[in-house]
């Protein structure tokens, strides 16, 4: 099949192997050139067969999914890594490591008693994230035209309150490079939306929190926004910052998906252009879709100043591309030089 991205299918189960590679025969542009039962099995078939792509279940008996992407990261190999995750405590704390160990993304294994709607919701993952996979390949041809460098176009507020961030696919890793890039001393708070369902958000900032300057942790209802803490929408739910006695808090909801997410970056975006106006830095990272577009449309016309992550550090080039398309990004800058950017800019103005 020409063209078509190849893929190898990893799972001690056989039951879901089979499941799998069947859903994938479904998937348009897609070829499972083998199937693994172990780690051991995987990495000897990518040295034989050149898969674009692993699905890779987290948890296995010997050799297990995090221990697979170390190796291939050791080993150089360009083959990404699709992880396949129980909805569990124990899953979403091996998925968040995985994630953050370089794996692409990670779908749920589906658990209806219903087999034909398991099938239904693990196609349309997978077909999800293969196109995601897929534009991120071919981004590089097409992407847009950005200086590297610090292109503003506005006149920011004088003085900042709150660093926003957003991202979606590769958004873990990403995070992992730039919040630890904050000084302990940072004068503000950041609040970050990354797309997740319930469970992983905890995860994740109890990882990044070891590494980071910043306190960094999963947002409660009704936190006062404090300088140098970073705060984590929790999967599966809205964040937002209103005012109460004068104090900035975070609000947490259970209200409509925005863009196909929840929680969305439109909505903290939002939220935060009627509690402090244009005196934010709104940052645009690695991610699939258009979240946060609107939001930081609304935060440029009162003056916020917005950075979209480079196309050539970026996962999946389409919500920085998005920001950047309709002309929203006043900087565009590769991940690893976000924070130093932010700081810069803070200090700045204070």
């Amino acid at each position: 099949m020409a063209d078509a991205l190849r893929i190898l299918v990893v799972d001690d189960s056989a039951l879901y192997r089979q499941l799998v590679k069947n859903v994938l025969r479904d998937c348009a542009g897609v070829e499972v050139v083998g199937v693994a039962k172990s780690g051991e099995e995987a990495l000897q078939l990518v040295g034989e067969l050149a898969p674009d792509l692993l699905t890779l279940d987290v948890r296995m008996p010997g050799m297990d999914g995090i221990e697979v992407l170390r190796e291939l990261r050791r080993r150089r190999s360009p083959a990404k890594a699709l992880m396949l995750s129980s909805l569990t405590a124990a899953g979403a704390k091996v998925t968040t490591d995985a994630l953050l160990e370089g794996a692409f993304d990670f779908i749920l294994k589906p658990s209806s008693a219903d087999a034909a709607a398991n099938r239904r919701t693990l196609h349309d993952a997978l077909a999800e994230k293969i196109e995601a996979l897929r534009c991120s390949g071919g981004a590089r041809t097409s992407r847009a035209k950005a200086s590297r460098g610090d292109a503003e176009l506005i006149q920011p507020s004088d003085r900042f309150e709150a660093v926003l961030i957003g991202t979606s696919t590769g958004g873990p890793i990403a995070l992992r490079e730039v919040l630890p890039a904050f000084p302990e001393d940072f004068p503000l708070p950041v609040l970050v939306v990354q797309h997740m369902p319930a469970q992983y958000t905890h995860s994740l900032a109890e990882r990044l929190n070891e590494t980071s300057p910043l306190e960094v942790v999963e947002a409660c209802d009704g936190m006062t926004l404090e300088a140098g803490w970073a705060y984590i929408a929790p999967g599966g739910r809205h964040m937002k910052v209103l005012r109460r006695a004068g104090k900035p808090i975070l609000q947490i909801t259970d209200e409509p998906q925005e863009n196909g997410c929840r929680p969305a970056v439109d909505v903290l975006f939002r939220s935060a252009a009627l509690v402090f106006g244009g005196k934010v830095i709104a940052v645009i990272m690695t991610g699939m879709g258009r979240d946060g577009v609107e939001g930081c449309r609304l935060l440029k016309q009162q003056g916020a100043f917005v950075i979209a992550e480079h196309a050539d550090t970026c996962v999946v080039y389409g919500m920085p591309k998005a920001v950047i398309d309709e002309r929203l990004a006043d900087s565009v800058v590769p991940l690893d030089r976000i924070a130093t950017n932010v700081v810069r800019r803070v200090k700045r103005r204070r």
